[in-house]
């Protein structure tokens, strides 16, 4: 029966998508993944929601259980008009209302974290820090996430949110240049938790930002908000609503990149970039090639790389990028070509470090080069290994390498499983 003429609504999940599609077709889970090439517990995994992220598996599944592909988030719904400022904040609450009523995982993130991004009053436990002090913290909290050190910055990130509130509420220094520290630091938060998997507490994270970027009227600490946000969104799949989002902001902050500051332009090329990664996983290759050539023209005039600074964007950036859109986009070839003479090149950043040799292993995986690809892990392991050890996608790209090297020929991948936690069906 083809799922096509059953007319079902595009607003499941895709995850639940496949599965319906699958029951209708009268298959097992073990059937399809071997057509396609994989191990039954691959389309476990796909149907309870993990792993959806993966453009080039979801095509192909849409192309063997007969699935149009918009209904898994691969393509835009036919005359949808994105330029519309209206419908731009109609999808973008529409998904932002989806997102924060969807059932969330199990949290990731200590207790202490998530109590911060809870509202309610601020209790003073000590006496304000100047907000000089309080700028030095935040530039050693933002150090940690570069360089991949989430369990410190896990450990100091609760404490400075708390006392930037506090700051903020005793009126210590400039109120706007407060807010938007403190909506830096929600930031921050937000990219630690989904670094572990946590779309339900970033959501919470997100709306802290965001509130946080207007009270300060800084167009940079906004555009680094949209960013996070538009992370979020595109996670939970609302790529339409993210790439709307996207095209909103840039329309309202972008040109004159000559005439502009460094961090603003940082903010704004980052915020670009977030939009490349949105639309590859969406299938959406054109506004994933538009939004790469606009953030290589911001990159001609900064160049900021290094774990010590505010924000990391630089033509390397961009290159990277370019990588995770074709990995993305399931060209595992041209992303492969992309990558290599970046691993050649000085990478200062730890966790861009990391996520070039993460996207050189899905690549290999994507061709079936399982060997390399446990290679590329190894090296990415050594550029930031709580990167690697502690991120769900990381581990679950582990598990499916190995899960699928069925005669063992690779026999380091289960290894490598056992050393990770990684359980395999």
């Amino acid at each position: 029966m083809s799922w096509k003429a059953n007319g079902h609504s595009a607003s499941l999940a895709p995850g639940e998508v496949i599965r319906r599609a699958r029951v209708l077709s009268g298959r097992s889970q073990a059937d399809v993944a071997s057509e396609l090439g994989y191990h039954q517990s691959k389309i476990s995994r796909l149907e309870s929601g993990r792993g959806t992220q993966d453009v080039a598996v979801l095509r192909a599944v849409a192309v063997v259980l007969d699935i149009p592909p918009e209904r898994l988030g691969l393509a835009s719904p036919p005359g949808a008009d994105s330029r519309t400022d209206d419908m731009h904040r109609r999808n973008f609450l529409a998904a932002s209302v989806v997102a924060l009523a969807a059932p969330a995982g199990p949290p990731r993130a200590g207790t202490d974290l998530v109590r911060e991004l809870l509202p309610g009053p601020v209790f003073p436990d000590r006496p304000p820090q100047s907000p000089a002090a309080l700028a030095a913290r935040l530039s050693k909290a933002r150090g940690h996430f570069y360089s991949c050190r989430y369990a410190e910055l896990e450990a100091d990130l609760p404490q400075l949110i708390a006392d930037l509130r506090q700051a903020q509420n005793a009126g210590s220094g400039d109120g706007q240049a407060l807010s938007g520290m403190l909506a830096t630091a929600y930031q921050t938060a937000v990219s630690l938790l989904l670094k572990l998997g946590d779309q339900g507490n970033a959501w919470l994270a997100v709306g802290r930002a965001m509130a946080e970027a207007e009270r300060s009227g800084d167009p940079v600490v906004m555009a680094s908000s949209v960013r996070v946000q538009v992370h979020v969104l595109a996670r939970d799949r609302h790529t339409g609503p993210a790439i709307s989002l996207i095209r909103h902001t840039a329309d309202q902050l972008g040109g004159g990149y000559d005439r502009r500051s460094p961090q603003y332009l940082a903010a704004f090329g980052l915020m670009l970039l977030r939009g490349v990664t949105a639309a590859s996983a969406g299938g959406d290759r054109a506004t994933a090639a538009e939004l790469l050539t606009e953030a290589r023209d911001v990159a001609r005039y900064v160049a900021l790389d290094g774990p010590d600074s505010w924000a990391n964007f630089s033509p390397t950036n961009v290159a990277l990028h370019a990588v995770s859109s074709a990995v993305a986009l399931g060209d595992a070839g041209a992303a492969l070509e992309a990558a290599r003479p970046l691993m050649r090149r000085r990478i200062p950043v730890p966790e861009r470090r990391a996520a070039l040799w993460v996207d050189a292993a899905r690549a290999y995986s994507q061709q079936g080069r399982l060997s390399e690809g446990y290679q590329a892990l190894r090296i990415a392991e050594i550029c930031a290994s709580e990167d690697i050890r502690r991120r769900p996608s990381v581990l679950e790209l582990v598990g499916d390498m190995a899960a699928r090297d069925r005669r063992a020929t690779v026999p380091e991948l289960r290894r490598f499983c056992h050393e990770l936690g990684v359980h395999i069906d």
